[in-house]
């Protein structure tokens, strides 16, 4: 393609790109943007501009890469959560919109409170920790993760956003967190099992496994959280767990078995049981 307008090299990626996204045009548009330096209202508002080599040879490799599956957001690191640009990398899981609902959740349950302390266990980009914090400024949140890549990522999300309040270190999931009680831990943990065939496709294929399987056909984490979650909680403290779409029923009994109270499932977007919540013991 030859002194090709915007309009059609955006024509061309969502031919390129049909095959592998079921949001060819949109993808295509993202890639263009971000080779332009522009958000996506430039491309619709001077449609008639040209690329110039490098940017035609920019974005021709880009194409490529999205044609192998790679997800958008990791080739051009960054993906929004929470109406927050977020940096990523293949070191964390994407953030995704079904999260947000844990995040409404807390919100919900504790609108009101000025002083609260929240632990993010597993919090890979700071998406669930950085989102409260920027809802509730006052609120003590710490966050943590195994990855010392995902920490550093985190904590740089965490300056980008002016949230730098948000405490983030490394922990493999409590062994390095203080001992004293939190009001709400949160997380969203590894959860699918090492045999599901969904690990072999889409853009799980790209994000690190140590983020998204686990033993016990991918309750083993689930369980050691909710176990060791009781010595941190404070009474009637709360804990929120995001979970596979078939996992509810089995998440709400470990919970229950443990000494939690009122526990419940809550759907995600698509309707699929996605967060279960509890309420630690009372003394």
């Amino acid at each position: 393609m030859k002194n090709t307008s915007l309009v059609n090299w955006i024509a061309f990626g969502q031919k390129q790109l049909a095959s592998c996204s079921d949001s060819a045009k949109l993808d295509a548009q993202i890639l263009l943007a971000f080779v332009l330096n522009k958000d996506r209202t430039f491309l619709l508002t001077w449609p008639e501009n040209k690329l110039d080599k490098p940017d035609e040879q920019q974005y021709l490799a880009l194409l490529q890469r999205r044609s192998s599956g790679e997800p958008i957001a990791y080739i051009i690191g960054v993906k929004e959560f929470w109406s927050l640009p977020f940096r990523v990398s293949p070191a964390t899981l994407i953030p995704r919109p079904d999260t947000e609902i844990l995040v409404e959740l807390v919100l919900e349950h504790f609108s009101d409170v000025k002083s609260l302390h929240c632990l993010d266990l597993g919090t890979g980009t700071g998406a669930i920790a950085l989102a409260l914090a920027s809802e509730q400024p006052t609120w003590e949140i710490q966050a943590v993760d195994f990855s010392l890549d995902a920490v550093k990522l985190a904590k740089q999300n965490a300056e980008n956003l002016q949230l730098t309040q948000v405490k983030i270190f490394q922990s493999n999931w409590f062994s390095a967190v203080d001992k004293h009680k939190f009001d709400v831990i949160v997380s969203n943990p590894p959860y699918i099992d090492g045999l599901d065939e969904n690990l072999s496709q889409g853009d799980v294929r790209f994000e690190p496994l140590s983020a998204l399987v686990a033993h016990d056909q991918g309750f083993a984490d689930i369980k050691h959280i909710a176990q060791q979650a009781l010595g941190f909680l404070n009474a009637q403290g709360r804990l929120f767990l995001e979970h596979g779409y078939q996992q509810g029923k089995a998440v709400r009994n470990i919970l229950t078995t443990l000494g939690y109270e009122n526990s419940e499932t809550v759907r995600d977007l698509n309707g699929h049981e996605r967060i279960t919540w509890a309420i630690s013991p009372r003394l």
